[in-house]
């Protein structure tokens, strides 16, 4: 039985906002957005994620050091405690939601929360519902002022990310980080598409302005989905999160979860014109006149904005929805300095970088990582995979071979050098690169040793030098040293 005093069902923005600079849980800045600091967790707290393990899931998930199996009954009394914590609380806030664009595929998702911001987190980055379901296809639970008791509840810490996939739910405590919301619904994702046939993508998409020749690109955080697929001359169709299906793809997503670090009038300005009254941002500094700095990474890298996908205006895609992508990005962001600018994949390449899904693990994103370091994560989405990634895989081959996809290799990161010697590429030569690949202009191309890539050539308003990353070092052999280095780590991680 409830004895919460108030309910708020469906709140408007304005009002969840004031709920929050009530209750002290956000400042409001001088651009209109609101912006709460979610220390210690500034990021994702990997240890602290959990999913049951019980007849269904014990065979099903591929249980690792990041799908960490968690006790039924430990569960249900961390549940209990976690459910008794919101029922007894004065105010609590529950806002419904939709996973999936696509009609026949859209799950109904409510969030049960004490916290004002955590709604409004919710609210910005699914897509909203209009009514209170009386039944749902998945509900969390939050409340980030529980914590867990370690010996009692059998977590890692205070804190805990837990997904349920057979009784459909999450429960989250002590985290305010938004991404934990963001991520967990992702992961439930993960888990119920492939299960029907429809491969789920950790993915940006766009379309020409008519709404054709879709474009999907796929990496870690920090790696430029959201940057590569806000153009003024295309679509997005959704910034973070796609299924693909027998029809094309669409969005699972109402929002974008974006960086802001370094975001002003002149770089990332389609994000920096989303900064306004609605938005809520996380761990911004800011003046005493509350005037926002961008640029100041004091409090973490990872900077963030919950941002509704209609803030971008005329750029987005409506509907969500596109037909079968004709070409797909795998965005890497190389520390090293190895990796071509652009490179297209065969069909054995594309399952092997896939798998690969390499990068630099980028300052921010998680708890502890300070200096960019080589990390390998499959299908550019190791963290919110519950089931083998093999599953995946072989999905997207299917698909590629089955629509004649073709698919890219990207670096975002550095030439002329590692990271703290080179440079980080232009974004305006990745663009026109990006933008090269989707209209076929690529016409002669050449083998680049000793990755066997093939890398084009020349491409208009693209220096020719850096398309082979080897005549932008210095000392070319140092390059090679370092480029058989980096590719003796990746046959020991190829699939």
């Amino acid at each position: 039985m409830l004895s919460t005093k108030i309910v708020h069902v469906n709140s408007s923005r304005a009002y969840l906002i004031e709920q929050a600079i009530k209750k002290g849980e956000a400042k409001l800045l001088s651009n209109g957005t609101i912006n709460t600091i979610t220390e210690p967790y500034t990021g994702r707290s990997p240890r602290d994620k959990f999913v049951v393990i019980d007849e269904i899931t014990k065979d099903k998930i591929n249980w690792n050091s990041i799908n960490q199996p968690f006790s039924k009954y430990k569960y249900v009394d961390l549940r209990n405690d976690l459910k008794e914590h919101i029922e007894n609380t004065e105010e609590i806030y529950i806002e419904n939601g939709y996973a999936g664009a696509e009609e026949r595929y859209k799950l109904k998702v409510k969030i049960i929360t004490t916290s004002p911001i955590q709604a409004l987190t919710f609210k910005n980055l699914v897509i909203n519902a209009k009514e209170d379901f009386k039944e749902s296809d998945m509900n969390i639970y939050s409340s980030p002022e529980f914590s867990a008791d370690k010996k009692l509840h059998g977590t890692n810490s205070d804190a805990f990310i837990i997904l349920n996939p057979t009784d459909h739910e999450v429960i989250i405590g002590k985290t305010r980080y938004a991404g934990e919301i963001k991520k967990s619904i992702f992961s439930y994702m993960n888990y119920f598409l492939p299960l029907h046939g429809i491969f789920s993508m950790h993915c940006s998409a766009n379309t020409d302005l008519n709404g054709e020749n879709p474009a999907l690109f796929f990496g870690l955080s920090g790696t430029g989905k959201t940057t590569l697929s806000l153009d003024e001359n295309r679509l997005m169709v959704g910034d973070d999160e796609h299924g693909w299906h027998d029809e094309g793809i669409f969005n699972i997503e109402g929002g974008s979860y974006a960086k802001i670090i370094g975001v002003s009038e002149d770089n990332g300005k389609e994000i920096y014109d989303t900064l306004k009254f609605g938005v809520f941002t996380e761990n911004v500094v800011h003046s005493d006149k509350r005037l926002p700095d961008y640029l100041d990474s004091s409090i973490t890298e990872n900077t963030r904005a919950s941002i509704p996908l209609s803030f971008f205006g005329n750029t987005v895609k409506k509907d969500g929805i596109a037909g079968h992508p004709k070409t797909i990005f795998f965005l890497s962001a190389d520390a090293f300095g190895i990796l071509p600018p652009i490179s297209e994949l065969n069909e054995d390449q594309i399952f092997k970088y896939f798998m690969l899904g390499y990068t630099a693990k980028l300052a921010g994103t998680e708890r502890g990582v300070k200096n960019p370091t080589a990390t390998f994560s499959e299908g550019f989405a190791k963290p919110f995979l519950p089931l083998k990634p093999e599953v995946y895989g072989k999905m997207l081959v299917k698909m590629v071979k089955k629509h004649g996809s073709k698919v890219f290799l990207v670096n975002t990161g550095w030439i002329g050098g590692p990271y703290g010697i080179g440079s980080r590429i232009k974004l305006r030569y990745t663009k026109r690169l990006v933008d090269a690949a989707i209209n076929n202009e690529f016409e002669e191309f050449e083998v680049f040793e000793p990755l066997n890539l093939k890398i084009p050539t020349n491409c208009k308003e693209v220096p020719s030098n850096i398309l082979n990353p080897r005549n932008t070092w210095e000392n070319p052999e140092e390059y090679d040293a370092s480029a058989n280095k980096l590719y003796t780590i990746f046959k020991k991680n190829f699939v």
